[in-house]
């Protein structure tokens, strides 16, 4: 029996193409691992109206973590039924199958790292080195929304200032999801010997959510004397991320703001072809590329697989494997800085799997 059982779900697009390069740098260093299969995803809304399928989530429960490759995303809109004829009348309503399982196993950190490897023709500036802490599991992301606006909650103060016409999305931070990530990020800081943990908000204009948010932050830096604690408006820190982007360690935010500034920092060490992320609660783990399903390259194994790569070397780390971790990010890192092997986005011509193959031999 394996040592280890991984949930294996390639999601849509280009997500079969990316494990698939993926798989060829763990077996690479024969990680003891049975890999299952499951359905996920757009295919799975239109054939059967439900794009996280009970039997993939009473699957992946058996499975130590996972392996997710890409998602659509799609708008919860009627439009979305008008894609689907048979599924019009039937009062589904397509949702991310990701955030569902952020939700429903409790994967409360997103862990999205952003280096700038050396050699990297993409790189902002070199020796960018940020770890963002994105609470995963409730803020703007919560689900709670009304449209049309139910009339009693027009009777709540506030709420006449309100239009009846309104849509409404509910920002929901609790004391135990602030708590839970600011404290990852710390811990992360204190095990990782990092210098400072940045609070990330918009408590002068939010300040009911972000204000807790902010308070909690600081009641826990206190017990981190060591470590130092400081705090920026989401705005400002946008500018001076490009401004002096090697101010910066670890980031720790809410939901929507963590999912927007880490984008901004992938971007700045090579783009979304090198975005890893892990969604790691208590018992269970999701590791994943942070970018999209890039249909149009489906199949053709073209794009770079390096963020889910680094994703695996995550989710290595997680399991307790730290020597094989390092031997795949070492491995990424020459790679990059030896420039021969470059997939398009990077300047090159390579495929997923040759890039895959080239880390491999390094490892």
């Amino acid at each position: 029996m394996a040592k280890y059982r991984i949930a294996w779900l390639p999601g849509d697009g280009i997500g079969k193409d990316v494990l698939d390069a993926t798989r060829i740098v763990l077996d690479k260093i024969r990680l003891d691992a049975e890999y299952v299969p499951g359905d996920v995803g757009w295919e799975f809304w239109c054939t059967e109206g439900e794009p996280l399928p009970k039997r993939t989530v009473d699957m992946m429960k058996t499975t130590s973590a996972a392996m997710f490759g890409a998602i659509t995303s799609k708008p919860r809109t009627i439009a979305d039924q008008e894609l689907v004829p048979e599924l019009r009348n039937k009062g589904y309503v397509y949702r991310s199958p990701i955030v569902r399982m952020r939700q429903m196993f409790e994967l409360y950190s997103c862990k999205r790292p952003c280096r700038a490897y050396p050699g990297n023709p993409l790189n902002y500036k070199e020796n960018i080195d940020i770890v963002i802490f994105r609470e995963n599991t409730e803020d703007l992301y919560s689900g709670v929304e009304f449209y049309p606006v139910p009339e009693e909650m027009f009777k709540v103060k506030g709420m006449e200032k309100v239009a009846r016409d309104a849509a409404i999305s509910c920002k929901i931070n609790t004391p135990r999801g602030c708590e839970r990530i600011v404290k990852a990020a710390f811990e992360f800081a204190k095990n990782s010997n990092r210098k400072k943990v940045t609070c990330v908000h918009k408590a002068n204009v939010v300040r009911a959510t972000d204000g807790l948010f902010l308070e909690i932050f600081h009641k826990i830096a206190e017990s981190y004397p060591n470590i130092e604690a400081g705090d920026a408006n989401v705005d400002s820190l946008c500018q001076w991320l490009l401004k002096r982007p090697l101010d910066y360690d670890i980031l720790v935010a809410p939901n929507l703001y963590g999912d927007i500034i880490s984008d901004l920092c992938a971007q700045m060490t090579g783009g979304l072809g090198f975005g890893s992320s892990g969604n790691i609660g208590d018992d269970y783990a999701v590791f994943e590329p942070t970018h999209g399903s890039a249909p149009k390259y489906a199949g053709m194994y073209k794009v770079n697989p390096i963020a889910t790569i680094l994703a695996a070397k995550m989710m290595l780390e997680w399991l307790g494997e730290k020597a094989d971790a390092a031997r795949v990010e070492n491995a990424i890192a020459s790679v990059i800085k030896e420039g021969k092997v470059r997939t398009y986005d990077m300047g090159g011509d390579v495929s997923s799997l040759d890039m895959a193959k080239a880390i491999a031999d390094k490892c």
